[in-house]
């Protein structure tokens, strides 16, 4: 007989992690990410200082998310079935080799290999570390478990595009590469020292009933969810992306590029640690909808901006308003997931937002390379604000 996702007293009965294995899953997740994070930067300014084309630039960045946007959905089933551990070496091994690749041969045609190993070893550990996060203790412990591994993502977040800002003004292009890869080589270390596994949820699922894709699409609040993470995923996006192309054009250093990706980071931390106040305050779609909003105003501004105060200032911003939505986003739709089919949910979102994350850069890259860098801002301004209105009728 299937769980009910909302009945306590049989999830008691599953084994869970213990606490200490998901510390060590999100220092390993600061660790991979950092290196995924210097990467993205590192791609696009490369290709930059190799005369490529703001298009081009998009292509390379559109690659970390093709693989993953057409296996997440599959690679969360895995997960639901075989566990984690496999997983999470296979996806680390391939950013290593991809990080490995861009230091060996370090020319603008090998970047589109890199963007596609990179892109999909980290969604199969993505993936895999947040079923670690939703599998431990009840119910109502997942938003703080999510906050945890938020933070921990926060981290990197801040750290690995600043790290690598620096390291291209200090050793340059190639040198950098090989730092990262160092932080991908850390976690493959710690996977292998002590072995994490969740348990899996056959006994869990209806017996004779086959899985659809559709099923979940059918939960109203499931539904919402994907929706604002397919909102809120371009904005984030835009950012990482836009930034270092828009820096570059009004005469940014590597440093400065970094700094205010750094700054983006850091507002995300600094609102996570916020987040279990904010619990006992607002639901998590007034939170999505205060992300929506600030986003949009911030975004109208940014590209009028040029003084480096006041572009950290706003990135800063920026990361406050989209750093809070995450977790509850991923509470709402760890909670709300099928009985044994939350890996696989969580594969939903990432087969959304990889869409995203592939579509997105090369629209950016294409508007920039027509109409310049200030209608892209503005055109994700008004997405954002039509979209807060609409999730507020939710």
């Amino acid at each position: 007989m299937p769980i009910a996702p909302n009945d306590t007293r049989a999830l008691s009965a599953v084994p869970t992690i213990p606490l200490d294995n998901l510390r060590l899953a999100v220092l390993l997740a600061i660790s991979l990410h950092a290196a995924f994070a210097g990467v993205r930067v590192s791609l696009s300014l490369f290709a930059l200082s190799l005369k490529a084309s703001p298009f081009t630039v998009g292509l390379i960045l559109s690659l970390l998310a093709l693989l993953p946007t057409l296996f997440s959905v599959h690679a969360g089933r895995v997960i639901d079935r075989i566990g984690v551990r496999r997983p999470q070496l296979a996806g680390t091994v391939s950013v290593i080799c991809g990080i490995a690749l861009a230091f060996l041969v370090p020319r603008l045609e090998i970047l589109f290999v890199v963007s596609c190993l990179v892109g999909s070893g980290f969604m199969l550990f993505h993936i895999a570390v947040n079923h670690i996060a939703g599998e431990l203790g009840q119910p109502r412990d997942r938003a703080m478990n999510f906050s945890l591994l938020a933070l921990g993502f926060s981290t990197s977040g801040f750290l690995g595009p600043m790290i690598t800002g620096f390291a291209i003004d200090w050793i340059g292009h190639r040198r950098t590469f090989l730092l990262l890869g160092g932080f991908a080589l850390l976690t493959l270390v710690g996977l292998l020292a002590r072995r994490m596994e969740v348990p899996r949820h056959h006994a869990l699922e209806p017996t004779g009933k086959k899985r659809r894709l559709s099923d979940l699409f059918k939960n109203r609040t499931l539904s919402y969810v994907f929706l604002a993470s397919g909102v809120l995923s371009p904005a984030w996006d835009l950012f990482t992306f836009v930034v270092p192309i828009h820096g570059s054009q009004i005469g940014l250093s590597a440093t400065e590029i970094g700094l205010i990706l750094g700054a983006f980071g850091a507002a995300i931390f600094a609102v996570r640690l916020a987040v279990p106040l904010l619990l006992h305050r607002v639901s998590e779609w007034q939170m999505l909808i205060v992300a929506m909003l600030s986003t949009g105003v911030t975004y109208f501004v940014f590209p009028l901006v040029h003084g480096m105060p006041l572009l950290l200032t706003l990135a800063f911003i920026l990361g406050i308003g989209l750093g809070g939505a995450q977790p509850m986003i991923m509470s709402l739709l760890y909670t709300k997931a099928p009985a044994g089919r939350a890996a696989e949910a969580i594969g939903v979102r990432s087969l959304i937002i990889n869409l995203s994350q592939t579509g997105m850069p090369l629209l950016f890259g294409a508007l920039g390379e027509a109409l310049g860098m200030t209608p892209v801002f503005w055109a994700m301004a008004l997405c954002l604000v039509v979209s807060a209105y609409f999730a507020h009728k939710f």
